[in-house]
Order: structure tokens, then sequence, then C-alpha cells
């Protein structure tokens, strides 16, 4: 039996099919090797919402009763026999979001995570079934926010922001609750909240003041945690397009893989509202869809992401490497590949760190234009991503000015995205234009223009900043970089290569064992299509580089 959800409407049946499923006999049969048997009695507690296990529970006989809330008024399934209880936490490492216990007596097999790894690994047909199942499973519970992720903040700051943007880029269930509405003045008296401990988050175990991503990914068990084997094969820096694909091919070829990210999976890809020139998709999809879909991808063969979780250093041992993270958490690992990409170049104006996050928005999703609707706005830029940007706000701004500097839109622009924008009355550009002035209080309203004109004041409430980005290499120390910081690879590096014996792989730094793909990459293409090639193909490399490495010490005894 399963819980309806009307606010789901039409989907909810096609959802339901898939999220809970009755695994066949011979499914059952395979899928149980992978488990230890234990009989249970009716009241028993499998699991309570927070709690860190990350075990799949087979039910062989009687009945399991999973709620979103400890007094049981929500319940969100009733798995009997040939059914299994869990969801796509088993894979993100992240603390239960449900609670599990036993309504009838019987028998239910436990799949501990290791052995879960393993069934996910060997079995196919038992990898997709569970796999499409979490997936449904996760998106009934986003859609159908609950008590047990409460956050209470104002998404029109920088802040609050930030922390929309990580809980929709990692999926997470939750409760989004304005706090100058009755419901959040409601939530925030009920935990004794005042506004200086705002933004804040309320779970089932704990109430969590002045919360930012971080912290809330660190309560949630999303940060880094060691991996099984203690050293990892391979360790990516930055979950854009490179470093998922890389994920994607280092986890699917046995390689034991961690990915780290600062912000969120998907990188600048994840901030583009639509990618139309992506094989396969004619369609087109949005970044984040295409990033929510890698991750899966990556968590399906093993792959360990971390998120935020940001990377301060990284040395070379004797046997390998170690990256340092921000919170002092070393990560020893055999190979490295950066794939950090570039950060967002802002415009040298007065009060626009004021702005950011309250009109001032580096990407063009579901997120921002909610935010902009009906009004007026200004993207900068004059590339594919600005292009983009501006025909998605159409449908939803009131009137979108395009901002080039250059003189001529096609330049840098795709023709087929030039031809939509000069096509479409709701968007008008501005070439050799610039923004100068910024005005506004507590959010953006107006923007000043400089062209050939003179000055123009522009109602603006929304500005969308696309004017480049530099490589995010600050952190780096030892590894060669050009004048601009980006980071030479093989052929590229000439005599600054510090191997010995040979030369260096397609993809591989100064340093060896050290590789860099994607925007961060010196002659990068800075197309997704080009990052994922450079992610799958330096995993190539890193099984080179770890045989030699392997060969040599074998050499030395």
């Amino acid at each position: 039996m399963v819980t309806s959800f009307p606010e789901i409407g039409d989907q909810f049946e096609e959802l339901a099919q898939a999220a809970f499923h009755t695994l066949d006999e011979a499914q059952f049969a395979r899928a149980v090797t992978y488990g230890r048997a234990e009989p249970v009695a009716a009241g028993d507690l499998l699991f309570d919402a927070g709690d860190t296990d990350g075990d799949l529970f087979l039910v062989g006989s009687g009945e399991i009763e999973v709620s979103r809330a400890a007094d049981h008024d929500e319940v969100f399934l009733r798995a009997g026999p040939r059914q299994f209880v869990g969801e796509l936490n088993l894979l993100t490492g992240q603390t239960r979001i449900l609670t599990g216990r036993v309504l009838a007596g019987g028998v239910v097999h436990r799949v501990q995570q290791e052995e879960f790894r393993r069934l996910m690994a060997q079995d196919a047909e038992l990898s997709d079934v569970l796999l499409r199942s979490f997936l449904a499973r996760r998106q009934l519970l986003v859609q159908h926010a609950g008590r047990n992720l409460e956050i209470i903040a104002d998404e029109q700051t920088s802040v609050g922001l930030a922390l929309r943007t990580f809980l929709i880029r990692q999926d997470l269930p939750h409760r989004w609750l304005q706090p100058d509405t009755a419901e959040g003045r409601d939530a925030a008296t009920r935990a004794g909240l005042t506004s200086d401990d705002l933004p804040a988050a309320l779970t089932p175990r704990e109430t969590i003041r002045q919360v930012e991503p971080r912290t809330l990914s660190h309560r949630l068990g999303l940060t880094y945690r060691r991996t099984p084997k203690g050293v990892a094969d391979l360790t990516i820096v930055g979950a854009g397009p490179a470093g998922l694909a890389a994920a994607v091919y280092g986890a699917s070829e046995g390689l034991e893989t961690v990915l780290l990210d600062a912000v969120a999976t998907g990188g600048q890809a994840a901030a583009s509202s639509r990618i139309e020139n992506y094989l396969g998709f004619p369609f087109g999809l949005s970044g984040e869809a295409l990033a929510a879909r890698a991750v899966v991808q990556a968590l399906k063969f093993g792959a360990h992401l971390a998120s935020p979780c940001a990377v301060v250093g990284m040395r070379s041992t004797g046997d390998g490497h170690v990256v340092t993270l921000v919170d002092g958490t070393e990560i020893p690992s055999r190979t490295v590949l950066i794939a950090t990409g570039a950060a967002y170049r802002n415009l040298p104006l007065p009060r626009w760190p004021e702005f950011v996050g309250s009109g001032i928005y580096y990407a063009a999703t579901d997120l921002e234009a909610k935010a902009v609707a009906g009004l007026p706005v200004t993207v900068v830029g004059g590339a594919n991503s600005a292009g983009q940007a501006a025909i998605y706000l159409a449908r939803h701004a009131g009137h979108v000015t395009l901002a080039v500097r250059g003189p001529d839109l096609a330049a840098e622009m795709s023709s087929y995205l030039v031809e939509r924008i000069v096509a479409d009355p709701r968007i008008t550009v501005r070439t050799s234009t610039q923004v100068t002035a910024l005005s506004g209080g507590p959010r953006l309203e107006e923007v000043t223009l400089t062209g050939g004109d003179g000055d123009e004041p522009c109602g603006c409430h929304g500005l969308f900043c696309f004017i480049g980005a530099s490589p995010a290499t600050g952190w780096l120390s030892g590894v060669a970089l050009d004048t601009d910081g980006f980071v030479p690879t093989d052929t590229q590096l000439g005599d600054r290569w510090t191997g010995a014996g040979r030369p260096p792989l397609p993809f591989e730094t100064s340093v060896p064992g050290v590789f860099a793909a994607g925007d961060v990459r010196l002659a990068s293409m800075k197309r997704v299509a080009a990052a994922v090639g450079e992610g799958a193909s330096a995993v190539r490399s890193v099984h080179q580089a770890i045989a030699l490495s392997a060969a040599a010490v074998a050499g030395a005894g």
C-alpha cells in the first residue's frame, strides 16, 4: 500500500508504479543472497529519520511501514513480501529521511552498505529495478515536501539563494518557509527562533541556527567520509561536466573514486537553462537535469560524492598525493584530476557584492526566473550562455535587455541563438554597451547602461551576468600554471614536466599522477560536450599512471 499525494495529480500513478515495485521470485531470490535474514516483531524500529546506516531491507514475510514523521501520521509506503525498503540516500550516503517500523512480524533480509554496492555492481537487472524505484521515490518525496527538513529563510537574500540552490541541485526533499509568511512565523515560534537565528533548518533531531550549505550538508551526511579502502584511486576536484564524466568512467571501471565540489554538483553547466547542442538531446535539456543524471550514474557505479566540500590544497607524497579540505581533512589518493572549472567574473561596480543573490545572478534556471517573473531584467554577455539565458528569461520576465560589450552579437555566439534572439520581440539587443552603475535597495531596481548614446538608466530587477570566468586554481601549489592561471597539460608543458623516465600522459599536468580536464585546462574548448569528453578520456590516462606506478614499485622491489 502507498499513500497518495493529491498535489502531484496525474503524475502519481506513473511515479508510484516505478517507486513501489514488487520483485519477481527470481529477482528476490538473487537479491537475498547479498543480505542476512533477521526475524522481526511488530513494533520493532528498523531505522529512524537521521540515522546514518545505509542498509537495504528486503521483506521476506511480514510488513514494514515507512513514514515521514515520528508520529506516523504520514505513511509513505507499506512494504510486504518481495518488496524492499530504501531510497536514494542508500547511494548518496545521506542520513535517513524516513522512519521504518515493523507492522507485522516476519523475516527481513538486511543488505548492508558494502554488499549493497556489490549487488549494484554485479546484477544489472536488479540494479536497474532498484535505481528506478529509488529515483521515483525521491521524486515523490521532493514534490510532496514534508516535515523532516524545513528551511526558514528568505530566498531573495544571497545566503537564502545559496541554500535553495544547494537543496535543489542535491535533489533534497525539503519544505521552504519564507520568514515573512504565517507558516514561516509559526514554525520559527515553535522552534524558539528569532530573526537573528535565521536562516534556520529544522530536522527531527535538531534545529540548526544560522545555517549555510556546508553546515547543512555535514548534518545530512553528504560531506566527505573516508572510503572503504582508505586510499582513493582517483580523487576528482570539481563536479562540473568534466568531473562528473570522470567519476562515471572511473567508478564504472573499478577505480575507488572520490568526487568533491565546493558548491554543488553540475558546475557552471548547471546554471544553463537549456542546452540544445549536446549530442543525443535534440530537444535540449537544462544543465541542471544533465548534471542530475550524471550524478545518479556516478553513484550507481559506486563513486563517493561530497558537496559542498571545498579543497584548499594538494601535495604530492612518495606514493601518491594528498588533497586537503577546508576543515583540515586529508584525502590520500593515488591520482588526482583537477576539474575545478572557472569562477564567475564580476563587473567592477560599487554595491556589486550587496546585490549578489538579491538581484544579481550567475544562473538562469527556474529558481531565478521565479524571482523576476513579470519584471524587467538585463543579461550581460555575448557568448552562448548569455544567449541561452536571454531566450529562457524572455518567457518569464517582463522584458529582457541583452547588453553586449562588443559591436557584433554573432562574434562569439552560435548562429542558431543569434537568429532566435533577433526574432524575439521580448528581447532588446544593445551592442557596444556596458553596465556602469547599480541602484536600489535592499534589492536591485535599476542599472545604468553606457553605450554610443551615453548613459541611460534602465529598470532592472535581475542582472544576469555571463561575462566569462577565471580558472579556479587559486588553491593549487606545485602544479605549473600559465600566466592567466589555466593548467597546461601533456604537450603544452615543455620543460615544465617534472616526471622522470617517461613523457607526460594525455591530460597530465606538470606533476606526475595529477591530471586536468574541462574549462580549467589551458586551451580547452569551453563546451559541455568537450568537457565530458576530456573527463572521460583523462580516466584512461589515470589507469596508465596507476599501472606505471605499480610497475615502478615492483621493479624497485
